[in-house]
């Protein structure tokens, strides 16, 4: 494997010379810095970042540690983000957690061990991992939470607005005159410990509705579980009159446990949900969602832990709340009965 070494000494310069052309071109006169590049595109020469980030004690990449790789959201949110580091050099490494937080730190371990500059993370459920990313902290990551905030944490954030956007859906679903709304899984300080599933009964009780002991069941956000949770509901002496799911996924396991029971949306059950996935606006009716500025949201990550990176960290935590916008689209009515 060619080192920088031989680069100099095809291009005729010295090896500081051949690494000022990697790392700070601008100070090379155009002649040379061609001479060092086509040595490079001769020997096919390519930089060994880790031997660089043990020099510098980190490493050029921003590390993502996302919720489910399934997710649409997470998918979008990852393009964004990696479209902005990229932009400065830095590369994306991602992985996922499941939204647990056992398996967030092997994910951890792998981004430490790496050296990363930066990480932005969807922190997951259970033990919490605080420690070790103080540690990391320490060690000089800048660390910026995306999407779920946990109480207590020290950390820079970058969420959506999911009180107000809870809110709202709760009371256009009552302004409907819906009376019997479930939510497509309830609060835990453990296993469920997210905003919108703990400011949901705060929405209810704001609107002069209480939920049935019944409707409060604790799941995980994915597809299956909320296809499970529909079919339970539905089948209910007083089911829900309409359905809240907390994310896309959730939202598809709703849609497609009502359409195998044979019930239609929304003459037997309204259904709202976040995320304006294309499948949401596709079938009939087009399913009423939160619209999250993901695009806006992604690029406001990588801004915050990228200046923090080049620049040091912030002397306070960064706060970044974005609202939603509520798509109205027919799959929310009045209750028939």
């Amino acid at each position: 494997m060619p080192t920088i070494i031989d680069v100099a000494r095809l291009a005729g310069v010295s090896p500081t010379t051949a690494k000022r052309a990697l790392s700070d071109p601008t100070r090379l006169h155009p002649a040379t810095l061609e001479r060092v590049h086509r040595a490079i595109e001769a020997l096919q020469y390519e930089p060994d970042q880790t031997a660089g980030a043990l020099r510098r004690g980190r490493n050029k990449a921003i590390g993502l540690v996302v919720g489910s790789i399934v997710e649409p959201f997470f998918a979008q949110l990852a393009r964004s983000i990696g479209e902005s580091v990229r932009m400065l050099g830095y590369s994306l490494m991602v992985a996922d957690n499941n939204y647990k937080s056992d398996l967030e730190l092997e994910a951890l371990r792998q981004m430490s061990g790496n050296r990363v500059s930066g990480l932005i993370i969807r922190p997951g459920y259970g033990k919490t991992n605080l420690e070790y990313l103080l540690r990391m902290q320490a060690r000089g990551t800048f660390v910026l939470e995306v999407d779920h905030h946990p109480e207590g944490s020290p950390f820079s954030y970058v969420m959506l607005d999911n009180r107000r956007c809870v809110a709202e859906g709760v009371r256009y679903l009552a302004e409907l005159g819906h009376r019997r709304i479930a939510a497509l899984g309830a609060y835990d300080p453990v296993f469920h410990p997210e905003g919108r599933s703990k400011a949901f009964p705060e929405a209810m009780q704001a609107v002069g509705l209480s939920i049935p002991p019944e409707y409060r069941r604790v799941i995980s956000l994915n597809e299956r579980e909320a296809y499970d949770l529909t079919l339970y509901f539905m089948g209910l002496p007083e089911r829900p009159t309409a359905l809240f799911a907390y994310n896309g996924t959730g939202a598809i396991g709703a849609f497609r446990a009502i359409r195998e029971l044979g019930l239609e949306i929304p003459r037997n059950v309204s259904l709202l949900g976040f995320d304006n996935y294309p499948w949401t606006g596709l079938v009939k009716p087009a399913v009423d969602v939160f619209e999250q500025p993901v695009e806006d949201m992604g690029r406001a990550a990588a801004r915050v832990v990228l200046a923090a990176v080049e620049e040091g960290p912030p002397p306070e935590p960064v706060r970044l709340v974005f609202p939603g916008r509520l798509l109205k689209r027919g799959s929310c009515a009045p209750p028939s009965a």
